[in-house]
């Protein structure tokens, strides 16, 4: 077959082109590192590369989104922690005023130290985080959660913030509470459920104490109605066989019969009665609105009458009742929000364990599709580099052929 000079010349150099074609495209993926340079390397596996790496990105955030919620759950279980350490204080020195020993100089020192705890309280209450937000106090979190007010006749501490709560989310389909409102936590404390006498028929109350406030406390959760107050009151009235029957005043029910013997102490739903009263004689007795007290206003209140000099032995031991129970529900309250912020974390800390094997599986998916097998680069790169020089090495050989050389 003739071959004309145009053909040999085209041949050559288009072979020459191919071989600095695929030798340049070999040597950009030693390069890079990366077997897709360009999208038109691999239409389907560029498209695969783009969408795990958009999974990646979106991982990476959500990995981000759970240290910045780890930090803020761990940062208010230490603050939760010192609290509870403060009032376990503060419970055992109200125990120890109590004692019949403890005199006017020993209650001043006490009630010293329980004032230093109720301020510790009270700044923790007003914890911020790095960013400067006070971690309790809802979506008010430039403002301090709760307040100091000297001059106010009624409660002197008080919460200022809101019950809103922020979530983060962590992955696809959970996203978990950062922080949780003081209101909640601190505020939302009832004080020790109590009592009145309201009326006595003819009936004489010795003496009438809460001896079970636990008891009493379900008693009074049972029957307590904020919107009737006659169903508030209880008449305790002796019949005619020498019982006592409870009466619930708005409804007219007989709630329960009790033996009776005059001037003896009785117990019933937590309290412990003396009476004296003879067959058709009554008192009535009523349950207090319940009240919530937080922490800080609980100690302030108890520092009070530590230090009011006329204050009573009765009236006292009210005092240090009240106190012992405030402390004990705000502990169970602290208490329950640990425990909620421990799960929280359980929670957290498997997802981010997910997020991991999940962006580990991805990264080796992306891998298999877009990286460099750097053996097989290399000796592909090598073959090119022999073959490129060979074409390069006969053009000028195969182009000089003449027939006017053998003529």
């Amino acid at each position: 077959m003739r071959i004309s000079t145009n053909q040999i010349y085209n041949q050559n150099l288009r072979a020459i082109l191919d071989n600095q074609s695929a030798l340049s495209e070999t040597q950009m993926q030693l390069a890079t590192g990366k077997k897709l340079t360009k999208p038109s390397d691999d239409p389907v596996g560029a498209a695969k590369v783009i969408r795990i790496t958009e999974e990646l990105d979106k991982i990476t955030q959500f990995k981000r989104n759970n240290d910045l919620l780890q930090n803020s759950l761990e940062q208010q279980d230490t603050v939760l922690t010192s609290i509870k350490t403060a009032l376990n204080r503060a419970r055992v020195l109200t125990v120890q005023s109590g004692s019949g020993v403890v005199g006017v100089a020993e209650r001043q020192a006490i009630a010293s130290e329980i004032s230093q705890i109720r301020d510790e309280v009270f700044d923790l209450m007003n914890t911020q985080n790095a960013s400067g937000e006070f971690i309790f106090a809802g979506y008010q979190s430039q403002e301090p959660a709760f307040a100091f007010n000297y001059g106010a006749t009624g409660a002197q501490y008080t919460f200022q913030g809101d019950t809103g709560t922020n979530e983060v989310k962590i992955s696809d389909s959970v996203a978990i509470q950062s922080t949780s409102s003081g209101q909640d936590i601190f505020e939302n404390v009832f004080a020790r459920k109590r009592f009145s006498l309201d009326s006595s028929s003819g009936m004489t109350a010795n003496s009438i104490d809460v001896t079970k406030q636990a008891t009493f406390d379900q008693f009074h959760n049972t029957y307590y109605d904020p919107t009737n107050p006659t169903n508030n009151q209880f008449e305790m009235r002796v019949n005619g066989t020498n019982e006592i029957e409870v009466i619930q005043v708005g409804t007219g029910t007989i709630i329960d019969t009790l033996p009776f013997v005059s001037d003896a102490a009785f117990e019933y739903e937590g309290l412990e009665l003396n009476l004296t009263g003879t067959p058709g004689q009554s008192i009535t007795i009523s349950l207090d609105p319940p009240v919530k007290r937080n922490a800080a206003e609980t100690l302030n209140q108890f520092v009070r009458s530590l230090t009011d000099a006329t204050i009573s032995d009765s009236d006292f031991a009210q005092a240090l009742s009240d106190t012992l129970v405030g402390i004990d529900n705000a502990a169970n309250k602290i208490a329950l929000e640990s425990s909620s912020l421990g799960a929280r974390m359980n929670v957290a800390e498997q997802i981010n364990t997910a997020n991991l094997d999940i962006e580990i599986a991805n990264k080796t998916a992306r891998s298999s599709i877009q990286d460099l097998d750097y053996a097989e680069a290399t000796t592909r790169f090598s073959l090119q580099e022999t073959a490129f020089n060979a074409a390069l090495a006969t053009f000028p050989k195969v182009t000089n052929l003449s027939l006017f050389q053998y003529i």
